[in-house]
């Protein structure tokens, strides 16, 4: 799904952002920070992945209320070990998270803000 590693951030704070990127930077891992305009952008088309088709739709509607982190060519192995920094850099935890997929690639931002969020509150009232 494209060759370099890559976490997309929405709405997330200048202080938390920052750590992530000294983490990322550690790792060799580009960090892209979402812009709400590019939120109906496909994922894929913000990750940089070649052949997706951009929607030059710009995002105006109510900002994310949580925020939400993208891993774009990041295999399940070193998955774990981003984690496992993450905490070993104590930064605070971000709820909602997914993986870029042949599925949904072509999502844009806002489709799995929401998708995300049905799972995440799903968990939470079990």
């Amino acid at each position: 799904m494209g060759n370099s590693k890559k976490v997309l951030l929405f709405q997330v704070n200048k202080a938390k952002k920052e750590q992530i990127e000294a983490l990322c930077q550690d790792l060799d891992i580009e960090v892209v920070t979402v812009e709400y305009k590019q939120y109906l952008e496909p994922l894929g088309v913000i990750a940089g992945i070649q052949g997706i088709p951009k929607s030059g739709k710009i995002y105006n509607g109510m900002e994310l209320p949580m925020e939400m982190m993208v891993f774009s060519g990041i295999h399940p192995e070193f998955l774990d070990v981003f984690l496992k920094k993450y905490r070993e850099y104590h930064i605070e935890p971000i709820g909602l998270k997914a993986i870029l997929t042949p599925t949904n690639v072509f999502w844009n931002g806002e489709q799995l803000y929401k998708e995300l969020l049905k799972e995440h509150m799903s968990f939470q009232n079990k």
